[in-house]
């Protein structure tokens, strides 16, 4: 455990708060899972055991664990607090505003958001300095990567303290220095998704297709070099040759297409509904899961929780 950290507060408990709970127990912290429905804090508690169990690591790790229904019980003596609540601004601004009220005044407030930004629930706070962001990426648990980000008030010595938490957990944090819609992950992932509705759209490829050619060939090499790394391996007057060729054409739509918006309003939401770009079924969904936590497991620090 890190100096000044030890308990950890998590708010809600879905696929995203019992992941960063579990992880911060393994680590020796006392932690508290809160979330307004017991039913979510049962299925909590029994992911949590499960995940121990597959682990076969540290399963006593659970019994650092309080799941509660009070927030106020949660937010007590809580040095660090992690909201893992749906991606609404309103209820985080909400919840921000109780913890501020319920939590000591020492203590960092964190959000687990995918978008928003610090400064955004920052003013419902007194304590703007301690206010960020910590955007993990699922599966929370096996996803290494956790990135750190800063609001315009966010004192450097709570990134700081938590790079040094996340650190000696064995996780990879990213301080992000200056805050922005989606971060790092995101955009970058948007500015792909973006480029491969795109391809699809203009019948260039299939959706099997496009996802074959990221799986098969710079997906491999990101996972071991970074997209920087790899252009300096490749030559840089290469690289600009291709970017002038290429960035002139590239989609620069200010939203998804038509087609798209219609296959979700339509139902069609992928696993959550047995039907998206793919046809999902119970077994092909815990394959491709599966699939994703080995890839995982293996692309992080070597000492990292897996």
């Amino acid at each position: 455990m890190i100096e000044g950290i030890r308990k950890v507060a998590v708010i809600g408990a879905g696929i995203m708060g019992h992941g960063i709970g579990l992880e911060f127990a393994e680590a020796g912290y006392a932690v508290a899972i809160t979330d307004s429905s017991p039913a979510a804090l049962d299925a909590a508690r029994d992911n949590v055991a499960a995940t121990l169990a597959e682990r076969g690591k540290n399963a006593g790790a659970i019994d650092q664990i309080v799941f509660t229904t009070s927030l106020e019980d949660a937010g007590r003596d809580a040095d660090l607090v992690i909201e893992a609540v749906s991606e609404r601004l309103p209820l985080k601004e909400q919840i921000f505003g109780d913890l501020d009220r319920l939590a000591p005044p020492h203590a960092i407030l964190a959000s687990n958001s995918s978008s928003f930004m610090p400064s955004q629930m920052a003013p419902f706070t007194k304590r703007p300095d301690k206010v960020v962001v910590t955007h993990y990426f699922n599966p929370p648990h096996v996803a290494p990567l956790v990135e750190v980000v800063k609001g315009p008030e966010t004192s450097d010595a709570t990134a700081e303290l938590l790079r040094r938490a996340y650190d000696d957990m064995g996780k990879i944090p990213v301080v992000v220095q200056k805050e922005r819609l989606g971060f790092i992950g995101n955009r970058l992932q948007m500015a792909m998704f973006r480029e491969a509705l795109s391809l699809v759209s203009d019948g260039v490829c299939s959706v099997e297709d496009l996802d074959t050619v990221i799986h098969s060939s710079i997906g491999r090499r990101w996972s071991v070099a970074g997209i920087f790394e790899v252009f300096d391996l490749a030559g840089l007057d290469t690289v600009l040759a291709v970017s002038r060729a290429l960035m002139p054409d590239l989609s620069n739509a200010d939203g998804p297409p038509a087609w798209f918006v219609e296959m979700v309003e339509g139902g069609d939401l992928g696993i959550k509904s047995g039907k998206g770009f793919y046809d999902w079924d119970s077994a092909h969904g815990e394959e491709a899961r599966a699939r994703i936590r080995r890839g995982l497991s293996v692309t992080g620090k070597t000492n990292a929780v897996t």
